[in-house]
């Protein structure tokens, strides 16, 4: 009779197939990494440096955006993260001067397809331009992603003026002009610190349109912290603002939203904290 039986199975198995996988969630990261500043002391760079890579390499990540990585700072990333592949360039010469906005990915899980920099600027083609009323140059990094099970991404990460309004209006609309011709109809993910609160103009023109959704909004749980800057525990916690973000299009679901702690190890990793979200592609 048992015999019978695990015939029957195995037949019914044959016949209808295997029962159809589901498809990996996928963590992503936001972290502004401050850039290195002699004056910061003991959050200097170099004590903080392999903190971080302990702390990603532990969070399981899959994408991550960086912001405020100096040259060097991208180096040393990338030597103490072997496991992932990374693009960027330097925002004053578009090779290494200056800060990077760059992407680092699990090369094990994705395939880099395409990547680029573009300034965020009235010429977004020229190395080192600053925008608008910008007090610094700014930009913004992409790269297309393949799965190794074959979807496609478009990630994309950014680092809006602190100082400018028209900057950080007209850089967002830079932003939705290139993911609609770079992105090609692909699923999006934004990360970057937007100098930005959640009831601010610039983050109500991101969510305008509908295509892009803060990942907390629609996050079936939320963890952690409600801001994402203390600078190093320095501002109070009930006055520390949300400036860093996740964003996703309709073709995420995002079943979990975290802020993590801003000290690993015993120490700090930044003077942001680091914002995640696992995402899952969305059954159409």
């Amino acid at each position: 009779m048992k015999k019978t039986i695990y015939l029957l199975a195995a037949v019914l198995l044959s016949a209808c197939g295997a029962a159809p996988t589901e498809a990996p969630e996928l963590k992503v990261m936001s972290m502004n990494m401050r850039y290195d500043n002699p004056e910061d002391g003991e959050n200097n760079w170099q004590y903080r440096r392999e903190r971080i890579a302990a702390m990603v390499a532990g969070a399981g990540v899959d994408v991550m955006g960086t912001q405020e990585l100096l040259g060097h700072q991208y180096a040393q990333l990338r030597e103490l993260l072997p496991a992932y592949g990374s693009v960027g360039v330097g925002r004053e010469d578009g090779t290494s001067g200056g800060e990077h906005c760059a992407i680092f990915y699990l090369k094990e899980r994705f395939e880099l397809l395409e990547s680029g920099t573009f300034w965020l600027s009235e010429h977004p083609e020229e190395a080192g331009s600053k925008g608008w009323d910008g007090a610094c140059e700014r930009i913004a990094t992409w790269a297309v992603l393949r799965e190794k099970g074959g979807r496609e991404l478009f990630f994309i990460d950014t680092h809006l003026d602190h100082v400018g309004r028209v900057a950080r209006s007209e850089g967002v609309k830079l932003l939705f002009d290139r993911i609609a011709t770079l992105g090609a109809g692909r699923p999006v993910v934004l990360t970057g610190d937007f100098n930005s609160d959640p009831d601010s103009p610039v983050i109500a023109h991101v969510l305008s349109d509908g295509s892009l959704r803060h990942a907390r909004d629609i996050a079936a749980e939320c963890r952690g912290a409600a801001w994402s800057f203390a600078d190093f525990g320095q501002i109070p916690e009930e006055r520390r603002p949300l400036i860093d973000y996740i964003f996703v299009s309709r073709d995420f679901e995002v079943p979990a939203y975290e802020i993590l702690p801003d000290t690993f190890n015993g120490g700090y990793v930044s003077d942001h904290a680091p914002v995640t979200a696992v995402l899952k592609f969305a059954d159409r």
